[in-house]
């Protein structure tokens, strides 16, 4: 019997928001995605074929739209789910990194014993830009001893070049030129 979700087009639910949040801007909003069970269902399918050959142990997720993506990813795949979050929002001791913006500086922070020397975690978001967070969740994750053998998202930006900042395989289910 054929699967219901494989023909489904998943731009068809990706929602383009002009001048959000400032003017020029077109933002892609997956919230029209995810209240569209099977087109979710799809999505989740289709990264979990994308993530399984990386063979993680964990998958973390990016503040705040990554974690939307990454733990139900989890747990289609049956994996532990980490979150990579801005400056104090976890309890207990945590690890971070600072990283460079295009004007100024950001940080990402996990807790400190979210993932254990050795540990292989495919790094998620809903959305590839630039590619500054999810570079820093990557090396975030590397100064805490894991393995990141890959990195993904729903969307990605490719006008804007973030994969050229990663040193890891990366894949998206969509991309946009513009």
């Amino acid at each position: 019997m054929a699967d219901p979700t494989s023909s489904i087009d998943l731009r068809d639910h990706i929602r383009g928001i002009a001048d959000f949040p400032k003017p020029g801007i077109l933002f892609y909003d997956i919230s029209t995605l995810l209240r569209h069970g099977p087109a979710w269902k799809a999505a989740m399918q289709r990264l979990a074929s994308i993530i399984r050959p990386h063979k993680p142990d964990l998958l973390a997720g990016i503040e705040s739209r990554g974690f939307l993506v990454a733990a139900p990813l989890a747990l289609e795949l049956g994996l532990g789910f980490v979150m990579l979050r801005k400056p104090r929002k976890l309890p207990g001791p945590t690890i971070g990194l600072d990283y460079a913006l295009e004007y100024g500086t950001d940080r990402i922070e996990m807790q400190a014993d979210a993932v254990a020397r050795g540990d292989r975690v495919v790094i998620l978001d809903d959305l590839l830009a630039t590619g500054g967070t999810m570079a820093a969740g990557i090396g975030l994750l590397r100064q805490a001893g894991a393995v990141v053998p890959a990195a993904a998202a729903l969307i990605e930006l490719r006008f804007l070049n973030g994969r050229d900042r990663l040193d890891v395989p990366f894949d998206a289910l969509l991309g946009y030129d513009d």
